[in-house]
């Protein structure tokens, strides 16, 4: 019964994925430059928004000052585990943007890390001069020539995109770790990614708190400060200090399943 039920998620996982794949074929243009603000949606978003900083102040933040007691190697180990857990996911996205290098690159770095850092506790790849090439299927829309579309604020996952969020749905659905492995064992990657997230939280709390709690309008800055670097990430701005300085900024709601 198990397997079924991980074939029909493993089959709707590739329909989906094929499926966007066929809609982005005729536009497997370059992506239209992003630039300025697209927020057709601000009332619900800001209504989001609040939802959002709610949760962050009465459940992120608390545990995340509760799990930064963990000893610095267990916080680090926990974080280089659920890592590892993404690199199948970045592997596949790597391929559909027709990037082998990276593909190859993080496959190696998978074999390695699974095997030699103890199933990925320890970065042994990174050490051996293997760094990740990380992605997602919101950067594989962006390669296919999907545009931006407008900002959203989804409630407990926080700053995206329109494409960026169905990217986010299809890394969720098609996670190769996810698929290949059963329940309940599967359960395992989402509580070490939700751990390395409060790990994350602990870690910047001083930005995060200072664009969620120290800003005139939280939900103005922390707009700005997503679509600023992620349109770094793409490679669609010159640097983040040209677009007002976001150097080292923390998305205190990226998503904890997907990276």
């Amino acid at each position: 019964m198990t397997l079924n039920i991980r074939s029909a998620a493993r089959r709707k996982a590739l329909f989906v994925v094929s499926s966007l794949a066929v809609l982005a074929l005729p536009a497997c243009a370059p992506a239209p430059q992003a630039s300025g603000i697209n927020d057709p949606h601000e009332a619900a978003n800001r209504r989001f928004h609040e939802v959002n900083r709610a949760v962050d102040r009465t459940i992120l933040r608390p545990a995340s000052k509760v799990y930064a007691i963990l000893p610095q190697p267990v916080e680090r180990g926990v974080e280089n585990f659920a890592d590892n857990l993404d690199t199948p996911g970045d592997v596949v996205n790597n391929l559909l943007q027709g990037r082998v290098g990276p593909a190859a690159q993080n496959s190696l770095r998978f074999a390695t890390n699974t095997i030699f850092g103890i199933g990925g506790l320890f970065d042994t790849a990174t050490a051996l001069g293997l760094p990740g090439v990380e992605t997602d299927f919101g950067e594989t829309l962006h390669v296919w020539g999907v545009g931006e579309g407008a900002y959203i604020e989804v409630p407990f996952l926080g700053p995206s995109t329109t494409r960026d969020f169905a990217g986010t749905l299809v890394d969720l659905a098609a996670n190769p770790v996810s698929l290949a492995v059963p329940q309940p064992e599967s359960n395992i990657s989402i509580v070490a990614k939700a751990a390395s997230r409060l790990g994350d939280r602990a870690r910047y709390s001083e930005t995060v708190e200072s664009v969620l709690y120290g800003s005139a309008d939280s939900y103005a800055q922390l707009r700005l400060l997503y679509l600023q670097n992620r349109r770094f990430e793409l490679g669609q701005t010159d640097g983040a200090a040209s677009d007002g300085g976001n150097d080292g900024f923390v998305d205190p709601y990226e998503d904890p399943y997907v990276q």
